[in-house]
């Protein structure tokens, strides 16, 4: 096992390497750059042109790249432009917001997906099944972001059960008991709003497993045995259906996150998603291909977490 995860973070060398290549390659191909498009049109082109220079703008693609994979080697993005700060520090500001936030909907996703997936799997073709079907349906149709603005709108503006915008509230002191309350309170509403979406491929994927395994010999045999109908379910069936799910928790993590930066932007949550929204429409690339070569890196890291959850939940599979 020690061996296969060995040559799997060999393999992610070089692909980490491709990706900052193509990260930093995007970037530079996005029109104008950081000093393009100041607000203040007193300032001198030639002053603009100088500041190019002195930050090595002007260099050709190759050498500002070789700059910035050494930097970024040694954990120096470099400076925000727009922000006046290193930008591990202004990744760090948001970093736990967005951690959490993905922490809170991947348990949601999981309250919810198994019950469901159980429930429908082992009554099959029954009102309850076709209800549980019926909302994986429309959860398949919804996108993110309509179904969130929604929630937003119904939860947020109409009833005002959860805050609209935020983190926490202004003015608590943090540590305190009233101040994690409030944090968890703001990421309820967003968290909900993506696990609700992001159950659905679960639930029907645990679903489809549990009817396959219920005719497999095996389940046969058990009830042939006289063993008890609730022995047979978990003793076998769901135990054999739940191992697919714990290798799918790594490609959960990949799919969380696209959907924080969909997420963070719409309920104006101060996590790395809306920070890589603004930054792109700030033209501040150092910030940009930091989020992107950071996010590439998790999913890759989420590739791998599969993987080994796979080959430690069945000792029969072995990744060659």
């Amino acid at each position: 096992m020690w061996n296969i995860i060995l040559r799997r973070i060999m393999i992610m060398i070089p692909q980490i390497f491709l990706l900052s290549l193509l990260v930093f390659l995007m970037a530079k191909a996005m029109p104008g750059d950081a000093l393009t498009g100041l607000l203040d049109p007193s300032i001198d082109p030639k002053a603009l042109d100088e500041q190019r220079e002195r930050l090595g703008l002007n260099n050709p693609w190759y050498v500002q790249y070789w700059d910035w994979i050494r930097n970024a080697a040694q954990g120096d993005f470099g400076q925000s432009f727009r922000f006046k700060m290193p930008v591990m520090d202004l990744i760090g500001q948001r970093i736990s917001n967005t951690f959490w936030l993905a922490l809170a909907t991947l348990v949601f996703t999981y309250l919810i997906a198994i019950p469901l997936g159980i429930i429908s799997g082992r009554y099959n073709d029954t009102w309850s099944d076709r209800l549980i079907t019926g909302y994986t349906y429309l959860g398949f149709a919804a996108p993110l972001f309509i179904f969130a603005l929604v929630m937003l709108w119904i939860f947020g503006f109409h009833f005002g059960l959860f805050p609209t915008g935020g983190s926490v509230a202004p003015g608590l002191t943090p540590g305190t008991f009233s101040y994690v309350a409030s944090k968890f309170y703001h990421l309820l509403l967003p968290a909900l709003s993506m696990a609700l979406i992001a159950t659905v491929s679960t639930v029907q994927y645990l679903r489809s497993e549990i009817i396959d395994i219920k005719h497999k010999e095996f389940v046969l045999t058990a009830r042939a045995k006289g063993a008890s109908e609730s022995r047979v379910y978990n003793r076998h069936i769901l135990r054999n259906s739940l191992l697919p799910i714990a290798a799918f928790f790594g490609y959960e993590i990949t799919g969380l996150i696209g959907g924080t930066i969909i997420i963070e932007s719409i309920f104006s949550y101060p996590g790395m998603g809306q920070l890589f929204l603004n930054s792109i429409s700030l033209r501040d690339f150092s910030v940009v291909t930091a989020l992107v070569l950071i996010f590439g890196i998790a999913t890759i890291l989420g590739s791998l977490l599969s993987d080994i959850i796979l080959g430690l939940v069945d000792p029969r599979i072995r990744i060659k």
